[in-house]
């Protein structure tokens, strides 16, 4: 089968589904590619695109609940799953959650607090984030939204890959756990363009290596590569930020998303570029249901 990304590249693909669901091969494949990066005259339909998404996985590993997803490799491999729940009798973000919340309840220098700035206190809400804020614009992201408190409070900004910041975001999702990506994409013109620019982000080829994100969290997902389980694209936000054991520290989504790049050898974008904010919320919208279970750790 071949199609025409949106880069105008020809691409063959291969038969990848499993022979035990080769019946529903066809119309989830067939739902799969129409999800692919759309020619401009195309109609954005974020909707349809997440149900075909959604299905594909859901065929893939029909064993694996829907709930599960937002685990990563560990829901979808066996082995992973033993040695995950072993370490979880100690997770190695804890101090990080310690130190976020000790961080949220200092007040900033003007007396005012990062509950000051947020809906409901900041309680219950990461499952909403990125977000489209119309008067910028713009996509701004849960790690953008703590930043812009700060400076909005006569604070520095914060490093949004790690650090400070990662155990903040570490608070706001461990309030979170349990609720379900509610991600909205506004009928503005503006909020679909940056849902385009971020799936085209995901499906299109990209550094030396000539890879995509979906060349190894589609089809490839639950395979090994290079002594890692390859997580499925749906969830893979779900429970972040991350303590991961390759950093010996904890990353927020923007790292993992760079990280991702680099391992392309593809020349890493700016922290907070606009394709990083933009994949994030494509990928956010498409597991809109999907509960959070951040924060969380990565082999």
């Amino acid at each position: 089968m071949v199609y025409r990304n949106a880069n105008g590249e020809t691409r063959m693909i291969k038969s990848s589904c499993p022979g035990r669901w080769a019946l529903a091969r066809t119309v989830v494949c067939a739902l799969l590619l129409a999800a692919a990066p759309a020619k401009a005259a195309d109609k954005t339909d974020p909707e349809t695109d997440r149900k075909a998404l959604q299905a594909f996985f859901f065929a893939k590993f029909p064993k694996v609940d829907k709930a599960e997803f937002g685990n990563g490799p560990y829901a979808v491999n066996e082995e992973m799953r033993k040695q995950w729940t072993d370490i979880m009798q100690f997770p190695p973000y804890e101090i990080a959650l310690d130190e976020g919340h000790a961080e949220w309840d200092k007040p900033f220098a003007n007396g005012k607090h990062y509950a000051d700035c947020f809906d409901n206190k900041g309680e219950g809400i990461r499952q909403t984030y990125p977000r489209f804020i119309a008067e910028t614009g713009q996509v701004e992201t849960l790690e953008g939204a703590i930043n812009r408190c700060r400076v909005e409070n006569g604070e520095k900004p914060l490093d949004p890959m790690t650090g400070l910041m990662a155990s903040l975001a570490a608070v706001m999702s461990e309030s979170s756990r349990g609720k379900p990506f509610a991600i909205a994409i506004p009928d503005d013109p503006r909020a679909l363009a940056a849902y385009d620019r971020g799936k085209e982000f995901f499906y299109s080829r990209k550094g030396q290596l000539g890879v995509s994100c979906a060349s190894c969290h589609m089809s490839p997902a639950g395979e090994r590569m290079r002594g890692d389980i390859l997580a499925p694209a749906l969830g893979i936000l779900a429970a972040m930020p991350i303590y991961r054991s390759d950093w010996g520290s904890m990353g927020t989504s923007i790292r993992r998303i760079s990280t991702c790049s680099s391992q392309t050898r593809a020349v890493p974008l700016k922290a907070d570029d606009e394709d990083y904010r933009d994949v994030e919320y494509f990928l956010s919208y498409m597991s809109n249901g999907i509960p959070v279970v951040g924060p969380g750790t990565r082999p």
